[in-house]
């Protein structure tokens, strides 16, 4: 769950970095990234290049997914809160949805440093220094993290265990299944159009 380092996962190359770069410092570049996120979240492509709007969007969807994650593991949801300064004080699905948030954040982190991205320059989020990671993370949020967190709550109602417990071991299970940290590589390769034949792609050297 913590990250503290990146050693050399693949060969040396700055190709990633150098890509993010110029189409982040480009604003119609930099916005046809953040409409390719949100293509691969929801599954088409939205028309409006307002990123505002974009944002918009994704709130309304996000929230509708929300109920409907509920409803599917049988959950009471009565809405997304959260307090920074006590996290403990919302309720078990909120808990557990920021445990899982948690659990992505770091997958999404082991991917952007394996490609020698940029974590600071992100397409959607903006202000946190760890804003490409955040993009990274919620291209799962809808799905995945989602399933992670409601279904440990819903585990939670017929075992005796601690939440977080429940989640991470969840997390651990799903991300090992489904091959997350990979395809958000995948992912980044294409959002960051990098080559196939390009360094970051190689096999490190035996």
């Amino acid at each position: 769950m913590r990250f503290y380092t990146a050693p050399p996962l693949l060969p040396d190359s700055s190709a990633a970095a150098r890509s993010q770069a110029t189409l982040w410092a480009d604003p119609k570049t930099r916005m046809e990234v953040a409409r390719s996120m949100y293509a691969i979240r929801f599954g088409e492509f939205v028309l409006t290049r307002d990123i505002e709007v974009l944002r918009g969007q994704e709130g309304a969807r996000i929230k509708r997914s929300y109920q409907l994650a509920a409803q599917r593991f049988g959950v009471p949801w009565n809405g997304r809160f959260y307090d920074r300064e006590n996290p403990d004080a919302s309720d078990a699905p909120n808990q557990a949805m920021n445990h899982a948030a948690t659990a992505m954040s770091a997958a999404a982190t082991v991917a952007v440093a394996s490609l020698g991205a940029i974590p600071q320059l992100g397409f959607i989020h903006e202000d946190s220094g760890q804003a490409f990671v955040l993009d990274i993370a919620d291209l799962y949020r809808h799905d995945v993290t989602l399933e992670i967190a409601f279904g440990a709550v819903q585990e939670s109602l017929k075992v005796k265990e601690p939440l977080e417990r429940l989640v991470r071991r969840r997390a651990a299970k799903i991300l090992r299944q489904r091959a997350v940290i990979p395809s958000k590589i995948d992912a980044i390769k294409t959002l960051l159009h990098l080559a196939p034949e390009s360094a970051a792609d190689k096999e490190p050297p035996a």
